[in-house]
């Protein structure tokens, strides 16, 4: 297959094994100018020194973005909002944070002028669909390179032998245990010994949270205020949606909440297992649903329900930039104008349970709900509205059933 004519590539870039690789492929490849462009999304990781090691395997300039609170505010928030799961499980705690990863590699790929994007996604996995269908989106002249597609190295093993050979700067060992990938949002872990769906995890593994067994004996009660359907305070503290959801993430991981094991769909057709430490986020989808059983309509909020899983199908699905996920979120965020309040959750041995919610929205009314004697609800009406209710049951079903045998 012949190479593409590149002049220069925008590649992302963590400074681990696999993209230093690719870094050095890339320019020996298609010889031509490498930037590396590294985001910062709450993972946590030393970055100091990335530049001069990006550098030093052949790049020609290395960006280091902090995207932390760009993060947290424009694209975990708004899918809290929408009470999006995937699968009714996985908060999309990776799904989430490739779309503003590759949105920000576009924009440095056109401020430097260059006319391609690569990336170290498999063919196997979902983060090649995500990151390419927003290069896509957002610049669609851009040359898109996907080295695990096109090189000829296997595995873990073959890119270890290419670093020494080419003397590339990496640190690196043939035993994996697992993959991970953190954010602000959560921890995953994937691949290695979690393949087999039998094989119990180590509780080693986990970074975020403690096990319920370890987790404090007594209980702790938390006070999280919403506005507009964000969380804005946690027990009377104002905070920032970076800050706010740090603080809840070491909250929840002092109790062990926040830990699933899931095998789960991915896009491309290929069931995989994961294991996931989503702390923070667990606490305020948790809140936050709970809030909305008190401000939103029933019919409202049923017909939420269902688009949430809509949008958590298009997160899941790398379709963040598309005109269906803008009109979802602007039917959510309209929805969330009323989804003020506080929620009161306790903590304790990995679980998080809601004790209280007050909004000044509330549509809850003692009065109705009261199973005591009360004026404002007449119980004999319920008789004409149950017949109208079952006019199609009393008609139909034992037809149906006859019919069935």
């Amino acid at each position: 297959m012949q190479t593409p004519a590149i002049k220069k590539i925008v590649l992302a870039y963590s400074g681990g094994l696999d993209t230093s690789v690719i870094l050095h492929w890339l320019k020996k490849t298609y010889n031509c100018e490498v930037v590396a462009y590294c985001a910062d999304i709450g993972q946590e990781e030393e970055l100091s020194g990335l530049d001069e090691k990006a550098k030093n395997t052949g790049a020609s300039k290395c960006y280091i973005e902090d995207l932390r609170s760009e993060f947290v505010k424009d694209y975990v928030f708004p899918m809290l909002r929408s009470s999006a799961l995937y699968e009714m499980r996985y908060l999309l705690g990776t799904s989430i944070a490739r779309p503003l990863i590759a949105k920000r590699q576009v924009e440095i790929a056109e401020k430097e002028g260059a006319d391609a994007v690569a990336h170290g996604a498999t063919g196997k996995g979902n983060d090649q669909v995500r990151f390419e269908m927003a290069f896509m989106a957002l610049a669609p002249k851009l040359k898109i390179v996907a080295p695990w597609r096109t090189w000829n190295f296997k595995g873990r093993e073959d890119l270890i032998r290419y670093a020494k050979e080419e003397k590339i700067p990496v640190v690196a060992s043939a035993a994996k245990p697992y993959s991970m990938d953190r954010n602000a949002l959560h921890i995953s872990y994937e691949g290695g010994v979690l393949e087999d769906p039998w094989h119990e995890y180590k509780e080693e593994m986990f970074i975020l949270t403690q096990s319920a067994e370890k987790a404090p004996d007594s209980a702790e009660v938390v006070t999280i205020d919403f506005v507009h359907g964000n969380a804005t305070a946690v027990n009377g503290q104002k905070m920032e949606p970076f800050e706010l959801l740090m603080h809840l993430n070491k909250l929840g991981g002092k109790h062990g909440v926040g830990r699933i094991d899931i095998v789960e769909n991915r896009l491309v057709g290929i069931k995989s297992r994961g294991v996931y430490e989503t702390p923070g986020g667990t606490i305020l989808h948790l809140a936050h649903r709970d809030l909305e059983s008190i401000t939103l309509e029933r019919n409202l909020q049923h017909t939420k329900d269902e688009l949430s899983m809509k949008y958590a199908r298009l997160v899941y699905n790398g379709q963040w930039f598309t005109p269906e996920r803008e009109a979802l979120q602007a039917f959510v965020d309209q929805t969330q104008r009323v989804v003020t309040g506080q929620v009161k959750v306790k903590l304790y041995k990995g679980s998080a349970v809601v004790l209280g919610r007050q909004s000044p929205h509330s549509l809850y009314s003692s009065a109705l709900a009261s199973f005591e004697k009360e004026d404002v609800y007449n119980q004999f009406d319920a008789e004409g509205f149950i017949r109208l209710f079952g006019l199609t049951a009393r008609n139909s079903y034992s037809e149906y059933k006859k019919e069935i045998g």
